[in-house]
Order: structure tokens, then sequence, then C-alpha cells
């Protein structure tokens, strides 16, 4: 078995500049560095990750907490998060958080089994997460806000996104209105809730409590709570759920029941690649879940190198895409790409 001995052997040099090779290769000169590596690569040398981590109290590994992974919004943000953190030469390790996984994240970062976490997932009452903060622990929330936690966060303009909503929908007479949200402790559906409804109260519409609904982000609860509506007398003219995901369920619902896009608006949050689906043709509010995933990345590396900082938060506009479920009678209310329409 080729040691790092034999390496410095071969390169004349210490088994210290070896280690500060694979540890530090900055504080070396580029002559060293190379013929180091050189050696390393005649005798087939690959350093032990575990040695090298009780040295470095580095693992190369980040941890990732997402929610369902059924929710095509995560596997899209992970595709982006891998690809940034492979890039810097870093493991991805994911866990989602249903049976109390996000526990395990952070007993992993106690432990420096991962360099840090990433959140795409997180409520306003993990106290866990607030001691881990509390303890210069590197983290990120991705599409979360905890207020009061100090702590790196990335997300795009929940609250403007639901009021864009709203204002489309009363721009186009639709004023009997149901919305599907999530869990309130989530801060993506409380504000995209708080945008949406208070816009519709503002404008002498409000939705009445027998048309709000806690939809679990879910697609079968999204489609049981539109079965609910749909056996009303006031079935709603358009439904707007906090994410598109909860959508896909309406859809379903209403499709099952052969009910039109002109007679039941669907709108959703996000704009998932499948949002775009001729199946589909979603109109939704579009946030830019990879390029949140890439800052999110960077923050992350960020806090690893420079764990002293002061931590950010970046807030991503958003765009109202018009498509197909949200059609007028006679027109084809757009499809595939949709139209776009900034939201202020």
């Amino acid at each position: 078995m080729v040691t790092s001995r034999d390496v410095a052997e071969l390169a004349g040099v210490s088994q210290a500049t070896v280690s500060r090779v694979m540890s530090s290769p900055a504080k070396l000169s580029p002559a060293t560095k190379a013929r180091v590596q050189a050696a390393m690569e005649t005798l087939g040398y690959v350093p032990h990750a575990g040695a090298q981590a009780m040295k470095t109290r580095r693992t190369n590994t980040i941890g990732v907490v997402v929610a369902d992974l059924t929710n095509p919004f995560y596997p899209e943000v992970l595709d982006e998060l891998s690809r940034e953190l492979d890039a810097a030469g870093f493991r991805v390790v994911i866990w989602n958080a249903g049976g109390g996984s996000h526990h395990d994240a952070l007993k992993a970062i106690r432990e420096h089994a991962v360099d840090g976490v990433i959140f795409t997932t997180a409520t306003e009452d993990s106290l866990e997460l607030q001691a881990a903060i509390e303890k210069n622990s590197p983290i990120v929330l991705i599409n979360r806000v905890v207020e009061g936690l100090e702590c790196d966060q990335v997300t795009s303009s929940n609250t403007d996104g639901g009021a864009a909503v709203a204002d489309y929908l009363l721009a186009h007479g639709k004023t009997r209105v149901a919305f599907i949200g999530g869990a309130q402790n989530a801060s993506t559906s409380r504000e995209r809730g708080r945008g949406f409804l208070g816009k519709m109260a503002g404008q002498g519409h409000a939705v009445p409590e027998h048309f709000r609904f806690d939809g679990g982000f879910s697609h079968d609860i999204s489609a049981q709570v539109t079965n609910r509506l749909l056996s009303r007398a006031d079935r709603p003219q358009a439904i707007f759920c906090a994410n598109d995901h909860m959508a896909f369920g309406a859809l379903d619902a209403l499709r099952a029941h052969k009910v039109q896009p002109t007679e039941c608006w669907v709108i959703g949050y996000d704009d998932v690649d499948m949002a775009a689906w001729d199946s589909f043709s979603l109109t939704t509010v579009r946030q830019p879940s990879r390029e949140m995933a890439r800052v999110g990345a960077e923050m992350m590396l960020e806090r690893i190198h420079s764990p002293g900082r002061a931590p950010r938060q970046v807030n991503f506009p958003c765009d109202l895409i018009v498509r197909g479920s949200t059609e007028l009678a006679g027109l084809s209310g757009g499809n595939g790409t949709g139209s776009s329409h900034p939201v202020a």
C-alpha cells in the first residue's frame, strides 16, 4: 500500500509538505506542488478520506435536507446544488425531512460528519436549528426564511408573487376563488397566502374561510380538497395553489370530473419543468429555483471558507407565467413556455 512517506521520498520533500499539498496547497510554491502531485500520480497514491478529515477538520461533504422528493421542485434544486458543489470538490449527502431526518442532519454537523448543511425546508419552530446556528455551524436556507435566524438565506418574492396572482384573477373577473396552501410554519406558504389573500381582501373580494385549505404541499391532499370544492353548489371560479405539486393535484381532480379550464382556472407556484408540459400547461408564478440553488451553494462555500463573515439574505424577483390552465373562452390562454408577466 502506497503511503504519504513513499510520496515524500519520491518527490524529495517531507511528509508535512505532502500533507500541505492536500490541505493548504496555496502555501506552497507551484514547483513544489507540481513535484508532489507528479509523485502521487506516479505511485497511484490515494489520500485516506478519514485521515484527511481528522487533520483538516473537513470532510468535503455537504448535507442537503429536502422535503417530499415526489415534488419536482426538490429534484430540480438538488440537481443544481449537486452540480455546483461537485465542481468545488464536495460530495452531497441527502436527507429527506420526513421522519425527523433534519435532526440527523444537525447531529451530523455537530459531530463534524459533514462540513455544512443546506436546508431547502425549515420551519419557524426549529429550536435545534437555532441552537446549531448559535454555535456558528455552516447552515444555509434555500426557499425558506426563518425570522431571527442569523444565517445565510435565499428565497424569492413570495408575498409579491401571491399578490400578482390575485391581481391577475381579479383583472379577469375571477372573484369567487379558493386558496390551497401548505403548513403555516413554512415561510413559503405563509407569505404566498399573505400576498394573495391580502390583495383579494383589499380589493373587496375576501376569500371566505370555507375556500381556504391546508393542502400540506401534497398532490393527493390537493386533489381531495378540489373534489370537495367541486361538490359545492358555489364552485370556485379559480383555485390558487401555493406550489405546482398541489396545482397538479387540483388539475387531475378537475379532469376526473371533466371540468374544463374555462370553467375553473388553476394557478400554481414555482414553475417546475413539468408545468410547461402540454399535459399540464400550468399558469404559475416562476421563481428562479436553479439560480436560487446556485447562490445557496455559493453561500455555503463562502461560509465554510470564511466562517466569520456576516450572513446574507438574497431575495429573487418572480414572474407570472400564463399558460392553458387559465384558459379564456375562445383563446388558447398560452401553453408551453407561456407568456411572462414580471411581478412587481
